[in-house]
């Protein structure tokens, strides 16, 4: 079971990886490990300093001797009713890190991360299968339902499907 606590202290052990929140300093590593799945068409292309200025967003998987495994940010945003949700986005496992644990972990950590920030729905959008997350609860639909600034984000051409989970 994934202990998580409210900021700043979320950490979380899984694979020899701990989860924790992510700082300014982890900018430049984010970007790089995000590079592989925006040139495979798996995340939006953002700009390195964009890392820097969002970096509260992330929780980051680090491997037990240093290095980052994976991330995935969180953002508060209001679902089309203003109720309390939030959307996921560039979520990412090292090649070499995954089938390990990590994005389980990960997820986790997030998720309990929008429980505790009072969230009641937590979206993301995948141009893959979303096995993982389909795993951890999520269903897909929920377009209608979503948050319109980050729903009107969305690029159709990447065909993205949107899937969300309730949290209770």
């Amino acid at each position: 079971m994934t202990t998580v606590t409210p900021r700043p202290g979320v950490r979380s052990e899984s694979a020899a990886v701990s989860v924790r929140h992510a700082g300014r300093s982890d900018a430049a590593a984010l970007y790089r490990l995000s590079v592989p799945f925006v040139r495979e068409g798996a995340l939006r292309d953002r700009p390195a300093g964009v890392y820097a200025r969002d970096a509260a967003d992330f929780l980051v998987a680090e491997a037990a001797q240093g290095g980052l495994e994976g991330c995935v940010a969180l953002r508060l945003r209001p679902d089309v009713h203003g109720r309390a949700a939030a959307v996921l986005y560039n979520f990412c496992v090292a090649e070499g890190s995954q089938g390990r644990g990590v994005g389980s972990a990960l997820l986790r950590a997030v998720l309990g991360e929008a429980t505790a920030r009072g969230v009641s729905r937590v979206f993301t959008a995948t141009a893959g299968g979303g096995e993982l997350f389909l795993r951890h609860g999520f269903a897909p639909g929920g377009e209608e339902e979503a948050p319109p600034r980050w729903r009107a984000r969305l690029d159709p051409a990447r065909g993205s499907r949107v899937l969300v989970r309730s949290l209770a």
